[in-house]
């Protein structure tokens, strides 16, 4: 079981680095392909909007042909994208590599969290849906980690490394490996038994449960994912539309967590990490290697919120991350509001930090990834895992990632923008909703912590809160 669910984690730890490696390389493209600071942004989260249209159509295509069919697909486009961006010839053609690695995110982003709910018992649901975001932060950490290592053997991201290459197309060439690696996993996985219920195959389904996920009585469980999936004849987008504000109320809460889950600004941190400790005295390579050690605790919290989901419940978590959130943003935008603007000798301004506000940021920062790494970056995919009925569930799902990488987007390009304003009033935006996403947790959202995945209804009071 836990094999199984690490092999279609996978996917996240591709959906991580892909999403990462545009850290170390950002300011070498921008330097080499003389961008704004607005097409600065729109290059590190063009990806994004991809991201959302492969999310969206993610579902579809499960519910079609397959959970393993759209993982190797996710695969395929992960390689060609990351020989194609390594290659790019100009800023035009590295945004359109860069969209088609992000149909691979998205994909990846609906159908892992979506299959290990799928195959996991509701006792360790939560444990095994959180591998999920442990994978998403080691490829955060391999991608940042490589090009740490990358940028300190040829001198930086700018300079050439091997072949006449430069290095931040290394960075982008080298994610060929985890594409290979998680596109042959893909393929000796066994299918979701609830797919396999839903198409006639009950045979199959009964091997997988038996074999794989360690049920005993299959048929009892069977015959329970048999009535939970005849409740329609049919799952189509008419399934999550409600009767007031357009879908469902489920459905809207898994949105919403999605939208709260980046309102917050960690992707900030993730794709800009090195702009940022640039700023407060680190030359590139303590830069890098700071981003590094922010995205080794980040794997080490998630490890916690692991051990700790299945015990505490998901509500409780989200609560204590929110409020842990706030407090350290606000403190970071405190701190920047103490910057001087520093000009270089291209022109160019950039905020720096003297002691000893820049120790507090770096600390705020960090404290900021503990709240975030040990509730909402987890137990938001461990939630729209398995939150939604199982007739509408991967529709909905698809739904709510894509709404998370249109609120991405969002966030990720207009950071540059808001930092040239202040990023006093950058940091204070996110922790604006840091703050908002406690009381929508405390009014809005269900626990689902043992409860069985046939058990789920689109009934919110009958859902418990404690």
């Amino acid at each position: 079981m836990v094999g199984i669910s690490l092999a279609a984690a996978l996917g996240g730890f591709l959906f991580g680095f892909d999403t990462a490696v545009i850290n170390g390389a950002v300011d070498a493209l921008a330097e080499e392909f003389a961008l704004s600071a607005g097409l600065k942004g729109f290059a590190v989260s063009s990806a994004l909007l991809a991201c959302a249209l492969g999310a969206w159509f993610a579902g579809t295509l499960a519910n079609r042909y397959g959970r393993l069919p759209v993982m190797v697909v996710a695969a395929v486009l992960f390689f060609v994208s990351a020989i194609g961006s390594g290659l790019a010839f100009g800023v035009t053609d590295l945004i359109i590599w860069r969209m088609v690695g992000g149909l691979g995110v998205g994909a990846a982003s609906v159908i892992a969290p979506a299959y290990i709910a799928e195959v996991s018992p509701a006792r360790v649901r939560g444990r095994l849906g959180s591998l999920q975001q442990l994978a998403i932060v080691t490829g955060i950490f391999a991608a940042l980690l490589s090009n740490a290592l990358l940028a300190s053997l040829s001198g930086g991201a700018a300079d050439v490394l091997w072949f006449g290459i430069e290095t931040w197309r290394w960075m982008f060439m080298i994610e060929t490996l985890p594409a290979l690696v998680y596109g042959l996993m893909a393929l000796g996985l066994p299918e979701s038994p609830r797919f396999l219920v839903a198409r006639g195959r009950e045979g199959e389904a009964t091997r997988v449960l038996r074999d794989f996920t360690g049920v005993t009585d299959t048929d009892s469980l069977i015959e329970r994912i048999r009535d939970s999936i005849r409740r329609e004849d049919k799952e189509s987008f008419r399934d999550l539309i409600g009767k007031r504000f357009g879908l469902k109320p489920i459905v809207w809460i898994g949105a919403l967590l999605s939208v709260f889950q980046q309102f917050v600004g960690i992707n900030v941190i993730f794709y800009y990490s090195t702009t940022l400790w640039k700023s407060v005295g680190f030359d590139e390579s303590s830069a890098l290697l700071t981003s590094v050690i922010t995205s080794v605790t980040n794997i080490v919290v998630t490890i916690v919120a692991i051990l700790l989901v299945d015990k505490v419940g998901r509500r409780k978590m989200l609560l204590a991350g929110s409020f842990l959130m706030g407090i350290s943003l606000a403190m970071m935008a405190v701190s920047f509001s103490f910057a001087e603007l520093a000009t270089a000798s291209d022109g160019t301004t950039s905020a720096q930090l003297d002691a000893p506000w820049s120790i507090i940021a770096l600390i705020s920062a960090n404290v900021f990834v503990v709240g975030f790494g040990t509730t909402w970056g987890p137990l938001v995919w461990v939630l729209l895992g398995e939150m939604f009925p199982n007739r509408i569930r991967a529709g909905a799902l698809a739904v709510a990632a894509a709404a998370q990488w249109i609120a991405n987007f969002a966030i990720s390009t207009t950071f540059p923008i808001f930092s040239d304003i202040s990023l006093t009033f950058a940091y204070g935006f996110y922790a604006f909703f840091a703050i908002l996403s406690f009381f929508f947790v405390w009014w809005k959202v269900p626990e689902t912590k043992g409860i069985e995945l046939e058990d789920m209804t689109e009934d919110l009071t009958a859902r418990p809160r404690d």
